[in-house]
């Protein structure tokens, strides 16, 4: 069985195998234009598998570069692209326990390592969701909604690749291909169970990032209320002293004290004395 491992996909060695194995002129084609989705085609002679194994880039972003397989009954073609440091190891990782496998073992290996490569994705996504929900419960702030939408969108990314790849996993099981050992099935349904446990883990992260993104929401509502309620508070409290202050404010004769001796004083104790009443009914009525 020989495997061709090609790390650029417009290689002409791609050429050369798609001359000698009858390689589907799209599919070379869906080779050399990446950003496909995970998907699996038959033929007589072969398959073609896409998949997307999952990388994390200097700035916490999400990529899925593609993986292009052929898997024929004596051959193996794996198109790549060069620099993807974490997938050229799940290459050679797969390579380096090679054997004597089968060309289906070989898919099997390779699709099992790139499930696995979402594992450490889902482990950062429930730390980063325990840190938002202690943010947005203690401090909320307008760059915790920015990581909650941030996270958001990196869930949908690799749930819409998860059920790709499920379905790829599904197809496989179901074919009648000649190119799938019987002997494969147990491995292809444990690949199937891992991809919809790990799908099931995404719909309760974006549970959970709902729940703090409506716990951020009521945070900052119940922050605007208090605000609002304090205004409120200093308004009505400061209400006597704008009226009194009017009042004596319209230069008119015949207001008490006006020429009193002690009328500045007079009226400075009427007002904080009707602020103090006021207040108190504001406590009496439990608004305070």
């Amino acid at each position: 069985m020989e495997w061709h491992e090609l790390r650029d996909p417009n290689d002409p060695e791609l050429d050369r195998l798609a001359d000698l194995h009858q390689l589907h002129p799209l599919q070379v084609e869906d080779c050399r234009h990446r950003g496909q989705s995970a998907k699996i085609e038959e033929h007589r002679d072969y398959l073609f598998v896409v998949l997307k194994p999952v990388e994390i880039d200097e700035e916490g972003r999400l990529e899925f570069p593609d993986l292009d397989l052929f898997v024929g009954r004596d051959f193996l073609i794996t198109v790549s692209e060069d620099g993807k440091g974490a997938l050229t190891g799940l290459l050679e990782q797969v390579r380096a326990a090679w054997g004597d496998a089968r060309a289906d073992q070989l898919l099997y290996r390779i699709a099992d390592a790139v499930v696995d490569s979402y594992l450490p994705v889902l482990d950062r996504f429930n730390d980063l969701i325990d840190d938002l929900e202690d943010e947005v419960l203690e401090k909320p702030m307008p760059q915790a909604l920015e990581r909650i939408f941030s996270a958001k969108r990196g869930l949908i990314q690799l749930r819409r690749v998860l059920v790709n790849t499920r379905d790829v996993a599904g197809h496989v099981l179901r074919t009648e291909s000649e190119l799938i050992g019987r002997d494969m099935w147990p491995f292809l349904r444990d690949l199937y169970d891992h991809l919809a446990r790990n799908l099931d883990l995404v719909e309760t992260q974006r549970d959970l990032l709902n729940g703090a993104l409506d716990i951020y929401l009521s945070s900052v509502a119940n922050r605007t209320n208090r605000v609002v309620k304090v205004l409120t508070v200093l308004g009505t409290v400061a209400l006597p002293a704008l009226i009194i202050s009017g009042l004596y404010g319209m230069n008119v004769e015949g207001l008490p004290w006006r020429n009193h001796p002690h009328g500045f004083a007079i009226v400075t104790g009427l007002v904080a004395a009707a602020s103090v009443v006021f207040l108190g009914m504001l406590k009496l009525f439990r608004w305070l």
